[in-house]
């Protein structure tokens, strides 16, 4: 729906929260630069232009705000959805979809309160996807797990893990080439962007490259 930068930001606050935010809270944190009389006013008209829109999606109960009981938080659904991926204990979720686990919390958004809660989802995500990488490959299932390999290494080009599970997947597959094609392009971009070497862990999995090429 379209609302109001004000009304959007009123929502995505709460929506982040599990529970149901004082008032006083939710206006201090929004307007932290406003006198607290000031702050109160913009809640209130952010509110107001919130109810204007016709959706109920906020609840206002005791000086608290919470969002309306019928009101599903798509974070939420994907955090529950890489915890299940990570326990690896039900095998139906070797049917994720990694674009479910790849995209970023708030695009273009950069308030204080969104960056913390944007950098602990990313660091779900991105290891949600290098585990079903790798239970994808172990199952066989290739084309799926390079998928899902590529995602994270999409989602933080630097993440050498990310990258070890690609290799990974190339060399079940039988792609030695592909796998230390995927080597390089870890190493130039380490070496470019940070002026590091890979890790002795992607070092060693090269090693098995060259060990897989020399059994065939």
């Amino acid at each position: 729906m379209a609302l109001p930068l004000s009304a959007q930001r009123l929502l995505a606050f709460v929506a982040l929260h599990e529970r149901p935010l004082p008032r006083s809270y939710v206006a201090g944190s929004l307007w932290i630069d406003s006198s607290e009389e000031r702050a109160n006013a913009n809640l209130r008209s952010a509110l107001w232009r919130l109810h204007r829109s016709g959706a109920h999606v906020m609840e206002c109960c005791d000086q608290r705000l919470a969002l309306g009981a019928g009101v599903v938080v798509d974070l939420r659904e994907s955090e529950a959805l890489a915890h299940r991926v990570l326990s690896g204990r039900n095998g139906d979720d070797l049917e994720t979809e990694p674009s479910a686990l790849s995209g970023e919390l708030l695009p273009g958004w950069y308030d204080d309160w969104i960056l913390f809660e944007r950098e602990r989802f990313r660091q779900l995500r991105l290891r949600a996807l290098d585990t079903l990488c790798d239970r994808l490959t172990e199952a066989g299932r290739f084309d799926a797990a390079l998928e899902a390999g590529l995602s994270a290494v999409a989602g933080e080009p630097l993440r050498e893990s990310s990258h070890r599970a690609v290799m990974r997947a190339h060399l079940a597959d039988g792609n030695a080439a592909e796998a230390v094609r995927q080597y390089r392009l870890c190493r130039r971009l380490l070496k470019d962007q940070l002026g590091l070497e890979p890790s002795d862990q992607t070092d060693g999995l090269l090693h098995g490259v060259h060990a897989f090429a020399a059994a065939g």
